[in-house]
């Protein structure tokens, strides 16, 4: 290798910001792709009506997403709850969607049908009752982790909803590890190193 051609090698190296090389298999997962995800459930949203309440990554650029449950917040605004069709291609997710009345009367109607097991159509499986609920899929909370002579306290996302004393999934604001947590009270989560 020349002498110039190694000071180029050098310069491009220099300019080519290192992350571009750290996130090899991390997809951001796009509001696109959401909608496109609503879409097929026979509501048309555009993506700018859906707001991604996390950084969310895939392993792949390009995965199923489903939607798994929908809550009403308001007249025009509901909470989605996605999962990748394989799961080790990403973990759960949560995107609040605006809609117009139109769009919220279908979302409404299609987060209220039955499975023929009476399970939720878009299945959310078993929930404790709204009144225990202290703690949402998809909200902030703080993990306090414990171990021998040690206390971290760091942010999390939770993964499901839990009462007080249930033990939820919740993961770092990255998406790179899940953990166990009990829940303390609202956004307070307690685990063990």
């Amino acid at each position: 290798m020349t002498r110039s051609n190694l000071i180029l090698a050098s310069i491009v190296f220099a300019v080519v910001p290192w992350a571009a090389f750290a996130a090899t298999g991390q997809y951001s997962i796009s509001a696109e792709q959401v909608a496109a995800s609503v879409n097929k459930m026979g509501v048309q949203i555009a993506p700018r009506q859906v707001t991604i309440l996390a950084d969310v990554v895939a392993t792949t650029p390009s995965p199923v997403l489903q939607v798994r449950s929908l809550e009403r917040l308001d007249a025009d605004r509901f909470m989605a709850r996605l999962v990748c069709a394989n799961s080790s291609d990403c973990v759960p997710f949560m995107v609040s969607i605006q809609v117009d009345q139109n769009g919220a009367a279908q979302l409404a109607s299609i987060s209220s049908q039955k499975s023929p097991q009476g399970q939720p159509a878009l299945g959310a499986g078993p929930q404790s009752g709204p009144e225990s609920i202290v703690i949402r899929s998809g909200a902030p909370a703080m993990l306090q982790l414990e171990g021998d002579h040690v206390q971290i306290r760091i942010p999390v996302i939770c993964l499901q909803s839990g009462a007080a004393g249930q033990t939820i999934r919740a993961t770092d604001k990255d998406h790179r590890r899940i953990y166990a947590a009990q829940v303390v009270g609202n956004g307070m989560l307690r685990g063990r190193l």
